[in-house]
């Protein structure tokens, strides 16, 4: 099975694709508090600026889709109940 096929089954269930997004936010924010703190000059500023941009665009993006979420019958119930029912 191709790897796009694996991956595609792999996030076919919302609260993995919603875990997933909240990684990426997770690494998104860690990226920008990196480089504001150790990343001087006019480079550190736009690349902290572009980790929030990254982090606010993903927070939508799951925002979003969650709402559309709503519309089926799967229960969600927040990521944080996602990672527990997993652990």
């Amino acid at each position: 099975m191709p790897l796009g096929a694996r991956l595609s089954v792999w996030l076919a269930d919302f609260g993995t694709r919603s875990i997933v997004t909240h990684f990426l936010m997770g690494l998104g924010f860690l990226g920008a508090v990196t480089t504001g703190l150790f990343v001087e000059g006019q480079v550190g500023v736009i690349s902290m600026v572009a980790f929030i941009n990254f982090t606010a665009g993903m927070w939508i993006c799951q925002s979003i889709h969650s709402l559309g979420n709503a519309a089926t019958d799967e229960e969600y119930d927040g990521v944080l109940m996602e990672v527990l029912d997993r652990v």
